[in-house]
């Protein structure tokens, strides 16, 4: 589902809304995150549905990961969980329902109800 605000794609798969280019900052600031670290996007197995997501701070990359800088934030992803991302939108929500990044994947076949965790 696409909003009227604009997004960023990381190599035409992976999209970071402003929310959570915002968030990512914020975090970055709040935590003096070294500016040679990367936003690490991943899947891993595990979860009560097979797989969950990863979003951490990395000080190192691979050759073979996705790199891009968004708006001032170096984001990598690692060639394996790039083949579960394909398409998906990475969000920051704060409601009603909790505070927190969201993944809108639309090649997860089941989630689990944490949302954390998925299958494809």
């Amino acid at each position: 589902m696409e909003t009227a605000e604009a997004t960023t794609t990381l190599a035409n798969d992976v999209t970071l809304t402003p929310r959570a280019i915002e968030e990512v900052k914020s975090i970055i600031k709040e935590q003096s995150i070294p500016e040679n670290y990367v936003l690490r996007i991943g899947v891993q197995g595990g979860g009560c549905s097979g797989f969950q997501y990863s979003l951490a701070f990395d000080e190192t990359t691979n050759e073979n990961d996705t790199q891009l800088e968004v708006d001032g934030i170096k984001v990598a992803v690692d060639y394996k969980s790039m083949l579960y991302m394909k398409g998906i939108t990475l969000d920051f929500q704060d409601g009603l329902n909790g505070r927190g990044f969201v993944f809108n994947n639309p090649n997860a076949t089941r989630t689990c109800g944490c949302g954390s965790s998925f299958s494809a």
